[in-house]
């Protein structure tokens, strides 16, 4: 009787055991789902929000040069942003930096690397000597004000509300040079876009304003939630499915503008844009999301950081490698080769 007991037992707790695993499969295959439809929901929400706000721009007179600077740019960096400031509200910030400091890896690396390969791009005298080194200004900035542990033996390193108020002043500097470069030599909606901005009526333009908000905070709240969530599954460390997954997601609306430009003939405006994206990330959204709510700073990032500021010099060494001021094929084929060799480092330190 009593082996017929224990016998029932087991086969009790085994039948547990399986509604368990059926469960949290159920819960991660729907965790996985919000995730996804949240990058789309991020995505198409910033873009019908700049699209209803540059009608409200456009109906009101207001220049493509400052719609451009304005509207487009910061629409773009939307996506980043909302992950950004909800990850560090959510006290979850490995997810918001690891989303930052992996967009702009892969602009670099991802974007710069595919879109080479398909035509060389010719990388214009201010991009190397200005922006280029704005940029990796940007990531020392960012890896100093970070680093309270080490550089002052702080009990914890934290991103305050001082430190962003510095980075936005730098980026305050960069919007100054973007403005007059761009008002001598023309907007990139001048130079692209043969198409004009479409004035939309007052109610539709208010449901398209409402609707990008809308799609932009709940997919950046899904995003985050799924990647808290996909972390604690996996056993990894929370930055990596930042660094990794919405890293990528968030840099497909750059790859997206690269390629299109790359195919009406505009491959040079490519890397201006990359370079310009990376800007804005780690001087607007750092900066901006820790006046929010300030950072905490975890040391693990340091490794990612120096990646980052390590290919930015890899870039320009490749820009001076062969055809000056050209990436070629062969310069494509690195750029991709260290994205690679960077995701390798990811998996394995987990």
């Amino acid at each position: 009787g009593g082996v017929k007991c224990i016998s029932a037992r087991c086969s009790c707790i085994g039948n547990n055991i399986d509604l368990l695993f059926n469960y949290c499969s159920a819960i991660m295959a729907l965790t996985l789902g919000l995730f996804i439809i949240g990058f789309f929901l991020l995505i198409k929400g910033a873009d019908i929000f700049v699209e209803g706000a540059s009608s409200i721009a456009k109906r009101y007179n207001i220049s493509n040069l400052v719609i451009g600077l304005t509207v487009v740019a910061f629409g773009s960096s939307a996506p980043e942003l909302i992950i950004s400031v909800l990850a560090s509200i959510q006290e979850t910030a490995d997810i918001a930096l690891g989303n930052i400091i992996g967009s702009n890896i892969a602009n670099t690396l991802l974007i710069l690397g595919v879109v080479s390969l398909i035509v060389p791009l010719t990388v214009k005298k201010d991009t190397v000597l200005k922006e280029i080194p704005f940029s990796l200004l940007a990531v020392v900035a960012v890896g100093l004000l970070a680093n309270d542990v080490f550089i002052e033996g702080a009990a914890s390193s934290v991103i305050s509300r001082i430190d962003g108020m510095i980075l936005l002043l730098f980026f305050a500097i960069f919007l100054y040079y973007s403005f007059n470069k761009t008002k001598k030599k023309g907007t990139v909606l001048e130079k692209v876009g043969k198409d004009k901005i479409k004035i939309y009526g007052k109610l539709a333009t208010s449901f398209m304003l409402i609707g990008g908000v809308a799609g932009i905070f709940l997919g950046g709240k899904w995003i985050v939630d799924g990647a808290v969530e996909m972390g604690v599954f996996l056993g990894v460390f929370q930055a990596f499915v930042g660094l990794t997954i919405a890293a990528v997601g968030t840099a497909l609306p750059e790859l997206a503008t690269s390629l299109a430009g790359a195919k009406k003939g505009h491959a040079d405006m490519a890397i201006g844009n990359v370079v310009g994206s990376n800007i804005f990330n780690f001087l607007w959204i750092v900066g901006l999301s820790s006046v929010i709510h300030p950072i905490n700073y975890s040391f693990k990032l340091n490794a990612d950081i120096f990646y980052l500021f390590f290919t930015s010099i890899v870039l320009l060494v490749l820009i001076y490698n062969g055809r000056k001021h050209i990436l070629e094929r062969k310069e494509g084929a690195v750029l991709l080769f260290l994205y690679a060799s960077y995701l390798v480092f990811l998996i394995y330190r987990g």
